[in-house]
């Protein structure tokens, strides 16, 4: 190379320097690829080309970006090409391309854009670990955003001085298990994206979401966006085809939290609290789908920690006690049965099972409780087989949280061993009305039950939305009928509820399963059972949950011939 040749490469080299150290703010892509494309011209290169792999798995399956920022169409023959996997093996591939006729390029010739190369490999290196590092860090393996992107987001909100525009929430998909089950999980997260973008529109350009996991969401939006959102939060059809011709509803239950503009934010966990609390109370039905924060759910959220404070020390001294409401057959008046229902008592005082089991079930202070009771009601029955008395199958409530214990089989044997109470004698309710849980968990926990000799019931049907796929996929051996399709007065027999109940009554029987219906608290409804051939019923009409002693009385009696 001639020495003005040589000072004409120096220019060029310092110049695309110069540009890779240009802060972010600064950068000028066109530039940098004009300088690019004159340091091509000046090696008589006809076209460059930079490959990047997040690593070299995905470089044997072409996985990767490609990048030609410059081609004149004339790129027969490779003159370079250079491989680099970095310590993070990440790969890049440089590869410069020119025409047939070109005039080769010497060795110094050569050796300098080995150099450009090489910088260049440097350079696009550092940036894409940048993007990669951006995509780890704050997005999921699903590709949404995350919490850490929605933290960071409401930081720089605050720093702008913005959040006191903003209302932030928290959601839950309503039931999206069910969708799950009736589309197949790929076309469910076709669905889940779906309305993921639903919720982005809705929020503005100036608003931001992400998903914490699983079919949780939080948003952060301009208060005049509330009503784009709330729209989208009460549901919307959301396409799982290309056609776009198949559709599902999708909705959420939310928490809300509209931020006040006078007040003082100690970083966005504040916002993220309230937000939760409220998401919790909407998730529990106790205010409807929507909860706004208030200070009545900031009361309800300090009684809720009270209680899972207050639950070790508790458990602990046994203050949870066993009360048996009674199973009756509605034609001989017989006992034949018994759920086993728990009660908090204090300082002689019953704290109600709609107060501390939702606080419960916010931790895994309910799986703990289940067990205690599944001891306790082993204890009772150990007791009186030892003391003769006439004996009866009692049920158990476990929270459909145990189902992801790959032990629950074996814990619940063991505990029913250790007091060596006949199988016979214990059933495990789960309850229907909960939907996000696989069914293949649910099947295997009831299905190892069942081959144990141990009963097991589905509670609350007919109150969920996957009441058929329940009973024609599980084994079950008792169907209890929530009292919601049970007819409260003789003039709704003819009604769409009393219609409701006869045929899910009459569906229990044919595939050969016991039904036992809830709620029954009227001489009318007793005989409303017995005419739809539903034998067995539990309710207030005939007791209502019973300290141990006062059920001891009843399985001595055994009958309840003066109620029918």
């Amino acid at each position: 190379m001639t020495e003005e040749r040589k000072k004409a490469f120096y220019h060029l080299f310092e110049e695309m320097v110069d540009h890779m150290n240009t802060p972010d703010s600064e950068f000028s892509r066109e530039a940098f690829v004009d300088c690019l494309i004159r340091i091509c011209v000046f090696f008589r290169v006809s076209k460059g080309m930079t490959e990047f792999y997040q690593s070299t798995k995905h470089e044997s399956c072409h996985d990767g970006e490609c990048l030609v920022d410059y081609d004149n169409g004339h790129g027969d023959k490779v003159i370079l090409r250079r491989r680099i996997v970095t310590r993070s093996k990440t790969v890049l591939v440089g590869t410069l391309f020119a025409a047939e006729e070109a005039e080769p390029l010497d060795a110094e010739e050569m050796e300098k854009l080995d150099l450009v190369e090489r910088a260049l490999l440097a350079f696009v290196s550092r940036n894409r670990l940048i993007r990669v590092v951006e995509q780890i860090g704050f997005h999921d393996e699903q590709s949404f955003p995350n919490l850490r992107y929605y933290m960071r987001s409401l930081n720089v909100m605050q720093e702008q001085g913005r959040l006191n525009d903003m209302m932030v929430a928290g959601l839950n998909l309503r039931h999206f298990g069910q969708i799950n089950q009736e589309i197949g999980r790929e076309l469910g997260d076709r669905v889940m994206r779906g309305y993921f973008e639903l919720l982005e529109k809705a929020a503005g350009e100036t608003g931001v979401a992400c998903r914490m996991g699983g079919d949780n969401f939080l948003l952060a939006f301009e208060k005049r966006q509330i009503d784009e959102v709330l729209s989208v939060i009460m549901g919307k059809p959301v396409a799982y085809t290309d056609a776009g011709d198949k559709k599902v509803m999708v909705s959420a239950s939310a928490g809300l939290y509209s931020i006040p503009e006078d007040i003082v934010i100690d970083g966005p966990g504040f916002l993220v609290d309230r937000m939760m609390a409220a998401l919790g109370m909407a998730r529990q039905g106790v205010r409807g789908q929507v909860v706004f924060y208030d200070e009545s759910v900031n009361r309800r959220r300090q009684v809720i920690q009270g209680l899972q404070g207050d639950f070790p020390q508790a458990l602990k001294d046994r203050e949870f006690h066993v009360y048996y409401q009674p199973k009756v057959h509605v034609e001989t008046g017989e006992l034949k049965g018994a759920e086993a229902l728990c009660r908090w008592i204090r300082d002689d005082r019953i704290i109600p099972p709609g107060d501390f089991i939702p606080a419960l079930e916010q931790g895994v202070g309910v799986c703990e409780l289940d067990y205690y009771m599944l001891e306790r009601v082993c204890e009772d029955i150990a007791r009186w087989l030892k003391e003769g008395r006439e004996v009866v199958r009692v049920s158990v409530n476990f929270s459909r949280k145990h189902l992801v214990e790959t032990d629950l089989l074996e814990h619940i044997l063991n505990v029913v061993e250790k007091y060596q109470i006949p199988h016979e004698y214990i059933e495990i309710e789960l309850t229907e009305t909960t939907t996000d849980v696989e069914f293949k968990d649910l099947k295997r926990v009831v299905m190892g039950l069942r081959s144990e000799g141990i009963y097991t019931a589905v509670d609350d049907f007919g109150m969920g939305y996957s009441s058929l796929n329940l009973i024609r996929e599980i084994p079950w051996h008792v169907i209890k009928v929530d009292r919601s399709i049970l007819p409260a007065t003789e003039s709704e027999v003819d009604s769409i509820t009393g219609l409701m109940y006869r045929h899910v009554v009459n569906m229990i029987h044919e595939l050969g399963m016991e039904c036992v219906t809830e709620g029954v608290e009227t001489k009318w409804q007793a005989e409303l059972l017995r005419s739809n051939r539903c034998f067995v019923a539990q309710g207030f009409y005939f007791d209502k949950p019973l300290p141990v002693q006062e059920f001891e009385n009843r399985l001595e009696k055994q009958f309840y011939s003066l109620l029918l």
